[in-house]
């Protein structure tokens, strides 16, 4: 389904009358591969004004999230989520649904959409996988793939109180401007540490889920690996 949106490319309005094609156009077919010489993975060691010990990705844990795109006619959105202040790590902080890649997986996208249908009830036959970003490497040791799907509005999700405790949609246009992309900081286990934030309507988005929204405004932005 065609669907409009004015996203922000370069200083110059961009107007997606196929979101599709022009995501499947500028994204990964397939996930990146660990070990990839050519594509190093992401993460907020690229931030860092003082240089940083880059994780060792070998020793990461693999993890997938999934970044849904809802395809509603007069603004596409980002499905995120709120998770529950009860887990304990990363709790209370916006992220997209996904977790670790477990050994029944077998890829990073049947972990994303398994861990989408766990936490907020999406039905992975909801989704329309497009394609993925590069790994993005955590500071609390995670190599993390996003896949990237459209989903059809209406929406009917079913919310896992004991993972998440809202899920909530943010403009794609809004995420998708640089201007929007604030550069934080914060002391860290003992180091000044940058980071990407994008607050939005009372929610807080930061860290590595506001720096893989910007890795994926750079793909659509530049358009190439």
């Amino acid at each position: 389904m065609p669907v409009s949106g004015r996203l922000l490319r370069q200083g110059r309005d961009w107007d997606f009358s196929d979101i599709a094609d022009v995501l499947a156009g500028r994204l990964r077919a397939v996930p990146p591969a660990f070990g990839d010489l050519i594509a190093r993975p992401r993460g907020d060691h690229d931030l860092q004004e003082e240089p940083v010990e880059i994780p060792d990705e070998a020793a990461a844990i693999e993890a997938a999230v999934l970044i849904p795109i809802v395809l509603h006619p007069g603004e596409p959105t980002v499905l995120l989520t709120q998770r529950a202040t009860a887990l304990r790590n990363h709790s209370g902080q916006v992220a997209f649904p996904g977790g670790r890649v477990d050994a029944v997986d077998g890829s990073p996208l049947i972990a994303a959409l398994r861990e989408a249908e766990e936490e907020i009830g999406l039905a992975r036959d909801r989704v329309r996988t497009v394609g993925y970003l590069d790994a993005y490497l955590t500071g609390t040791g995670y190599r993390v793939v996003p896949v990237v799907g459209l989903v059809e509005p209406p929406l009917a999700l079913t919310i896992n109180p004991h993972e998440v405790d809202e899920a909530f949609e943010t403009p794609l246009s809004f995420l998708m401007d640089p201007a929007n992309h604030q550069r934080h900081a914060r002391e860290w286990k003992g180091r000044h540490r940058t980071y990407y934030a994008m607050p939005h309507d009372g929610h807080y988005i930061w860290g590595a889920t506001a720096g893989m929204i910007r890795n994926l405004y750079e793909r659509l932005a530049i358009g190439e690996f």
